[in-house]
């Protein structure tokens, strides 16, 4: 099984030829489990796998190597940067970069070192591209720039503002942002689930209102984090991402999106999951806010790695 998986999300989820080479770019060395293009956030999110070719002996072990998987970033990185552009970027989604975030992600803890160490490798490459990137979450270098949203506050045009100025420079690459491509956001982290919530409502100050309540940082659900929007087709959406699936399962968001929707009302109708999660992250969740397109079978990490390392049968 694959020690480690790269979750890269592009700022394009509308130009279908774009995204196929992107996605072909992504593939290159790496085994794609899951691909999911969003074009109200204008976003894609790949979840990429290391290849089980590439197992390497080690002593008498036999072990994943990462290697192919950083391919794979590199040159996802590098049609990232070339096909897309920032300058023109329009989507929901807050972003400051056509590879906008590239996180490497452990499954067991006992590969969180070498996840922290293929990050580090990962945010050389794409430095290198001429991209800048900027450490954040546990691997960030100041507690200040943990989160996200320190980079992404006022978009591209206020990072180029702060770049220009001194006030922030990149852990890697250059001291200013790529012409076209941005910067990019780069940790090492354990599986966590991006999950939105449409409201039977229009109103994006409805979304914005329980979304509000609902991150952590406003007395929430531990380790959530959400914003507030409205979709093209009408409905608002409670967009999340919820940092422990394990400890905050997605149920448990919908239920507290219920309560806070409640209060002004309205109530959640549908909800929709971007990438694979934790088995786990979906037991017990309420049937009556259906996850669109959700199959057990295709969008949990558990099932997807199991379909694309066991042996196929002789039957």
């Amino acid at each position: 099984m694959p020690v480690l998986l790269a979750v890269p999300n592009v700022s394009e989820g509308r130009d279908v030829a774009r995204i196929e080479s992107l996605a072909a770019a992504f593939a290159s060395g790496a085994l794609m489990l899951d691909r999911h293009s969003d074009p109200d956030h204008d976003r894609t999110v790949f979840t990429l796998a290391g290849r089980r070719a590439e197992n390497v002996q080690m002593g008498d072990e036999i072990v994943p190597s990462t290697a192919g998987l950083l391919d794979a970033i590199r040159a996802g990185a590098a049609a990232a940067a070339e096909g897309v552009d920032m300058t023109a970027y329009r989507g929901a989604h807050p972003a400051i970069g056509a590879l906008d975030v590239c996180p490497l992600v452990w499954l067991d803890p006992a590969d969180r070192e070498a996840a922290r160490a293929a990050a580090l490798e990962a945010a050389e490459a794409i430095g290198a591209l001429g991209v800048p990137v900027f450490l954040y979450g546990e691997l960030a270098t100041d507690p200040g720039r943990a989160e996200r949203a320190y980079f992404r506050n006022g978009g591209l045009a206020e990072l180029w503002l702060r770049m220009d100025a001194g006030e922030l420079r990149p852990d890697r690459g250059p001291a200013l942002p790529h012409p076209h491509a941005g910067a990019t956001l780069v940790t090492a982290r354990p599986p966590l689930a991006a999950f939105n919530i449409e409201l039977d409502s229009a109103d994006a100050e409805v979304a914005q209102s329980v979304a509000a309540g609902l991150r952590e940082s406003g007395g929430g659900l531990p380790g959530v984090r959400a914003i507030g929007l409205t979709l093209a087709s009408g409905r608002a959406q409670v967009s999340t991402n919820v940092h422990d699936p394990l400890a905050v399962p997605l149920g448990e968001v919908v239920e507290r999106v219920r309560s806070l929707a409640a209060e002004i009302g309205a109530r959640p109708l549908e909800a929709e999951l971007v990438g694979l999660v934790p088995a786990a992250a979906v037991a017990g969740y309420p049937a009556d806010v259906p996850i669109r397109g959700f199959d057990p079978a295709m969008h949990t990490i558990e099932s997807r790695l199991a379909a694309v390392t066991e042996p196929p049968s002789d039957a």
